[in-house]
């Protein structure tokens, strides 16, 4: 009988211990993961660009070595579930900006506008200044706003993008079915330019 009472003393704590273990098992595996480590934001990615350009804002300074400028705007542009952003520079009389998007790898171009180009883009090439551009892409989509732009809350925008025989952009785009809006622009290389937060 003595033995009988050990024998279920035991099995009685061998589950007890059992389960103890199974829940503290549990626990471990559904821990919250470690929070990242502090990170500085100014720190060089592995593109050489200091900063994320796909991180941009309005508020957010970039330093290009020889000038420092501001972003006032910015417009987040889709079509399908394709995105892309164009960030617009406190810059003094004109209008520039720096489109920026993923396709896949990260590509950059800064932009000037042309007002005084009036042209509608048909057909698969323009020229404009003797430089001969060919299409590139064209499409629809719709457009967000934040800070200054010029533009509503949202909207819709068409878009027509050139590029000549040695890498010169020319780009088309009208909101809202407006007036074909023109400009020109050059590829960004990586590294050439770094990012300040805004706050």
């Amino acid at each position: 009988m003595e033995i009988l009472l050990l024998l279920i003393v035991v099995a009685v704590a061998a589950v007890i211990a059992a389960v103890v273990y199974a829940r503290r098992s549990r626990g471990r595996d559904s821990a919250p993961p470690a929070p990242l480590p502090p990170r500085d934001p100014f720190a060089d990615k592995d593109d050489g660009t200091a900063g994320d350009p796909l991180a941009l804002k309005a508020g957010d300074m970039i330093d290009w070595g020889v000038e420092r400028t501001w972003i006032r705007g910015t417009l987040r542009l889709s079509e399908g579930g394709y995105t892309w952003s164009e960030h617009f520079l406190e810059v003094e009389g004109g209008k520039r900006w720096l489109s920026v998007e993923a396709d896949p790898d990260v590509e950059i171009a800064l932009w000037t506008g042309r007002p005084d180009v009036d042209i509608i883009p048909q057909g698969r090439s323009v020229e404009l200044e003797g430089v001969v551009y060919e299409l590139q892409e064209k499409g629809s989509g719709s457009y967000r706003s934040e800070g200054t732009t010029g533009l509503r809350a949202e909207g819709g925008m068409d878009y027509a993008d050139y590029e000549s025989s040695d890498g010169r952009l020319l780009s088309f785009e009208r909101f809202d079915h407006g007036r074909w809006e023109a400009s020109t622009g050059t590829k960004v290389a990586p590294g050439t330019f770094t990012i300040y937060p805004g706050s």
